[in-house]
């Protein structure tokens, strides 16, 4: 394991394009960290070689001093179901998720084949290989010979709490066997996880790519267990597939398996481990993957992860706008919302396929969506079902329906608050409503940012004031300005720009506490700092 420039420098970018947290919306942190990529790819390596020549007791020590700004924030997980995800300060998610891309590279090769998720890619800016998912993991256990075998048998099962159970110590010392005996990578995982956690000693931060890194390394010689033991097994994060031939062997992998993790501090789900016959696992699996709903056959196998920045992004997009000319997107819909349990990813495809539509189909969808009553029925979907909204707002070429948008949104306020209640809904819709001010809106807003205790919540609230712009708004946040976090400030000090010479005075008063209020614990004398790059991104035209 080696830890380089370039692996800070692709984190940087991956971030720019996908994002910090995938569980929140698309933050302009991301957006900065991209375009001054090559800066931060400096300050991180330097801040690497820094810690990795100290002794091991003086880097733990520097760590422990250094302050990691993060908040926890509750995301839905299915339709009544919540977890917590884990918004990193914007240079530690970058500078854990260069680590991160060190650890995968070493660990690649470890790997069974029998794993499908979060696959390192070769190429493009992306950090894992998208031809892996779920869809390919379950195809691949229906490809094994084994199922054809009289009195095969399928354990189906998955890990209990799976990132929230992850001993940090035990994480560290898998760290240390891909490096060489000096290497403090490890360390400062586990030092970094540790401030994450408030001090705990176990749990990944949901959302990031480096969490899921970390998971995969951790689960690489529990697989490993399981192939010396010559179980034939598939695995997708935390779901396995055990295939056997008969029910006592499916009993002895099973036991196999609890006895892999319990080596590690982790433990099956009980509730979720089924046994199935071979026929019955592969009808199963037919169902799960849709086949025989010739209606949404088509839209299931579409690819609609559309990357805007690809040398070839409008001929994929015009691929994908005529793929939708065959497939009637609204019938589709019309049978989710029907049903009293909705396909989540039927709800999540259409929601992405949203940009792709025609004005007209589009604004009906998004009406078919937004329905205060259908929106509790695809609430497992409320993410996917906001970010397809805000693609429809935000293109020009949908402009005759943006009003009506506004008004089904302006709704959900009135009609459906218990939907904002979890942080990570909240985050999405304020980010579709920052288009334009309504009356509603404004006193939504206003009191929102007065009541959330959450940083990242009310810096989305000065970023609605800053998109509408609201002098009003702009104005209350300014004679508060010693009370905001350092995250609120830095958007502040963003949607100053938009408020002419009362934003400019703002930032002359302000700018000589920037350097202190920003700082991070490492700098040095002369060197580059979070600080001044952010001042200069704004300032440049952010």
């Amino acid at each position: 394991m080696q830890v380089l420039r370039d692996h800070f420098l692709k984190a940087a970018v991956e971030i720019g394009r996908s994002g910090e947290n995938d569980t929140l919306p698309y933050d302009i942190d991301a957006g900065f960290i991209r375009d001054t990529a090559e800066g931060f790819a400096d300050i991180c390596f330097d801040l690497f070689q820094e810690i990795d020549q100290k002794s091991f007791k003086d880097a733990k020590d520097f760590l422990n001093e250094l302050t990691i700004g993060a908040e926890r924030l509750l995301a839905p997980s299915g339709s009544n179901g919540f977890r917590i995800t884990t918004k990193i300060h914007p240079f530690w998610n970058l500078y854990l998720n260069g680590l991160g891309l060190a650890i995968a590279q070493a660990n690649e090769p470890n790997r069974s084949k029998r794993v499908h998720s979060y696959r390192l890619g070769i190429e493009g800016a992306a950090f894992f290989d998208r031809s892996h998912s779920w869809r390919t993991f379950k195809e691949a256990t229906l490809k094994e010979e084994a199922l054809k075998e009289d009195g095969c048998v399928v354990v189906q099962t998955d890990i209990s709490s799976f990132y929230e159970h992850i001993y940090h110590h035990r994480l560290e010392n898998v760290i240390k066997d891909l490096g060489a005996a000096n290497s403090t990578v490890a360390l400062q995982i586990d030092r970094i996880l540790s401030k994450l956690a408030a001090g705990r000693s176990f749990g990944l931060p949901v959302g990031g790519q480096c969490a899921r890194i970390l998971a995969e390394t951790m689960m690489t010689p529990i697989d490993r267990s399981l192939s010396d033991a010559g179980i034939v097994w598939h695995r997708y994060v935390d779901d396995y597939t055990l295939i056997c031939d008969s029910r006592q062997h499916a009993y002895e992998a099973l036991s196999a398996l609890s006895h892999a993790l319990a080596d590690y501090g982790l433990s099956l789900n009980r509730t979720k481990t089924t046994t199935l016959s071979a026929k019955h696992y592969a009808d199963y699996v037919a169902a799960q993957l849709g086949e025989g709903e010739d209606a949404s056959a088509d839209l299931r196998d579409l690819d609609l992860h559309f990357d805007p920045y690809s040398d070839t992004a409008q001929a994929e997009y015009e691929q994908l706008k005529e793929s939708f000319k065959k497939i009637d997107v609204q019938f589709l819909i019309d049978l989710e919302k029907d049903k009293s349990q909705p396909d989540s990813f039927v709800v999540t495809q259409i929601s992405r396929a949203l940009k792709f539509q025609e004005p007209k189909i589009a604004a009906q969808l998004c009406e078919t969506l937004l329905d205060v009553g259908n929106l509790d029925s695809f609430r497992a979907s409320w993410s996917k079902i906001m970010r397809g909204v805000y693609a429809v707002r935000a293109k020009g070429e949908f402009s005759e329906f943006h009003a009506k948008i506004d008004q089904l949104l302006d709704r959900v306020i009135v009609a459906a608050p218990h939907l904002l209640m979890p942080e990570a809904n909240l985050l999405h819709f304020l980010r579709a409503i920052r288009f334009a001010r309504t009356d509603t809106r404004g006193v939504f807003v206003r009191n929102t940012f007065e009541r959330s205790s959450s940083a990242t919540i009310r810096r989305a609230c000065i970023d609605c004031w800053h998109h509408w712009p609201d002098r009003t708004g702009f104005n209350y946040v300014r004679n508060r300005w010693q009370n905001l976090t350092p995250d609120e400030q830095r958007m502040f000090w963003l949607a100053a720009g938009n408020f002419g010479d009362e934003g400019k005075h703002a930032r002359q008063q302000l700018r000589g506490s920037l350097a202190q209020s920003w700082r991070l614990g490492f700098e040095h004398n002369g060197s580059q700092t979070f600080a001044a790059c952010y001042q200069d991104w704004v300032k440049n035209g952010a």
